[in-house]
């Protein structure tokens, strides 16, 4: 088997991995979707606690929204829908739970799309076209690696565990645990990862909304947090 063969196309794979690395330039250590709060207020307390919000957030907060809105701008791609596609950026980038939270998505998808474009992409100048408001982070994504042809089985999951192992990394810094501690708990949260792609594939609009209520909330009150590490 040659390079090119694994994982659907090699430069597939390098690709994935160069624009959810840590490195790539979107800002993303500096967002912890609300989790500082969650730490200062107690809910977060260690890495048992910070797995189960975690978890809540992958399956039923925020992590599920995105990778719902991730699917359907992927399939709006590879279908030419250039309407469902505007549609879909204008929900995403209405659908954020506070302005915090708000901030952090379109930021980093605008961010996102700037660095992307080093590898040219004519999905990305379609996205353009018919959307001129701020990108959510998702659709951002969503839509460069359709453009690339990286399929949405190999591309929701990897987002997915990005989104994760950013979280974790903002518990690490905040609790603080230790940088094995952090990986054991990236680890044991797999299956959610797993999970929340397959159910996010299957899902139409009309499945997207959070109820992780608490974990929502944290973002609005991280606001007005005197202490402040992140941005969200």
């Amino acid at each position: 088997m040659t390079v090119e063969n694994v994982g659907g196309g090699g430069s597939h794979l390098l690709r994935l991995m160069a624009w959810l690395s840590p490195a790539f330039p979107v800002g993303a250590f500096s967002y912890s979707s609300g989790i500082e709060w969650a730490v200062e207020a107690g809910d977060i307390a260690d890495a048992a606690t910070l797995k189960d919000w975690l978890n809540v957030m992958l399956a039923d907060g925020g992590g599920y929204c995105d990778a719902v809105l991730f699917a359907h701008a992927h399939r709006a791609v590879i279908n030419s829908g250039e309407k469902t596609l505007h549609d879909i950026a204008e929900l995403a980038a209405a659908f954020a739970p506070s302005k915090e939270r708000h901030l952090e998505t379109t930021a980093q998808g605008n961010a996102f799309i700037e660095a992307a474009r080093a590898w040219p992409c004519e999905a990305l100048d379609k996205l353009k076209a018919v959307w001129s408001g701020p990108v959510a982070y998702p659709v951002a994504v969503a839509v460069t690696a359709a453009g690339h042809g990286i399929a949405l089985e190999q591309a929701l999951p990897a987002y997915l565990h990005a989104l994760t192992a950013n979280w974790v990394s903002a518990g690490v810094r905040l609790i603080p645990l230790g940088q094995t501690q952090g990986l054991h708990v990236l680890a044991a949260l797999e299956p959610a990862v797993i999970a929340t792609a397959q159910r996010a594939a299957q899902a139409s609009l009309d499945d997207l909304g959070s109820s992780a209520f608490r974990a929502d909330l944290s973002s609005a009150l991280h606001e007005t947090q005197y202490t402040r590490l992140f941005r969200s």
